[in-house]
């Protein structure tokens, strides 16, 4: 597990170029590497200078980010500031739109990557426990959504009680014995969908988990070259939206094929508010 892990992060991080050093301390801890781990001790932190990921097998010099930090700092700035010019009422999500080049989604492979972001973009998101009698009990006493076994049964494997299901939520959790079931009790339905449950043990928190469900993102390619993920929303600090945008930005051009080379333009928007561009 330890050595899979590590070559995952190892691949992300040699695309990484990062000037804030609180960000690259959030960008370990979210891959969950500990202290002893071999990654951390090639990570080398230098006060005087930007603060660089170096790993002693690769034989690619470091490739910068394209990004920089002062426009990034100053879209965010801009973002916040025009929604102080008017109110909502309610709390607007921050988009991060993109726009690829030099792919063929015909030809090439298609991308699908996840990354658990520092802070929630979206606090609000719904999330449905699919569960046995103790998670559901658990999700009850949250707050959270939930079914049984027998709730799904009656749904029938009907195609568009599945679609309707799978429309009303963001995301679903499933129980172990639950989620063996997914496919007998409703088909395709949720994976067509690209929402088929996150697995929850019973020595996991559930609230935990809820959590980490809401601050992970997806990045898929599709049939076209664009595409949208929420990073943030107008409540939270200008330095955390800094650290969710850097991170899911660095995050995408480490599963493109050639990096920032297929990076065609990159802009965060506001739900109410124009786009501002930062790359």
């Amino acid at each position: 597990m330890q050595s899979t892990l590590y070559l995952i992060v190892k691949r992300i991080m040699s695309d990484i170029y990062v000037d804030d050093i609180s960000l690259a301390r959030v960008l370990l801890s979210s891959f969950h590497i500990n202290s002893s781990s071999r990654l951390k001790r090639r990570v080398r932190v230098s006060s005087a200078s930007p603060l660089r990921f170096r790993d002693s097998f690769s034989r690619e010099k470091l490739k910068m980010s394209k990004l920089q930090s002062e426009a990034l700092r100053e879209a965010i700035t801009t973002i916040k500031g025009k929604s102080e010019d008017k109110k909502r009422n309610f709390v607007e999500t921050i988009e991060l739109q993109i726009g690829l080049k030099n792919y063929d989604p015909q030809k090439d492979k298609r991308f699908s990557g996840s990354v658990k972001l520092p802070h929630i973009p979206r606090p609000k998101m719904k999330v449905c426990m699919l569960g046995d009698a103790q998670h559901v009990e658990e999700a009850e006493k949250m707050g959270l959504d939930s079914m049984d076994v027998e709730a799904l049964k009656k749904l029938n494997k009907n195609k568009k009680l599945v679609k309707k299901l799978a429309k009303k939520y963001h995301a679903f959790l499933a129980s172990e014995s639950v989620i063996k079931q997914i496919p007998r009790l409703l088909g395709p339905g949720l994976n067509k969908a690209g929402k088929f449950p996150t697995l929850v043990s019973h020595q996991e928190s559930l609230e935990g988990k809820v959590n980490e469900t809401k601050a992970t993102v997806k990045f898929q390619l599709k049939k076209v070259l664009c595409m949208g993920v929420a990073v943030g929303n107008l409540s939270m600090e200008e330095k955390q939206l800094f650290q969710n945008v850097q991170m899911s930005i660095n995050f995408l051009v480490s599963l493109l094929k050639k990096n920032w080379q297929n990076v065609r333009c990159l802009y965060l928007k506001s739900t109410m508010g124009p786009p501002q561009r930062i790359f």
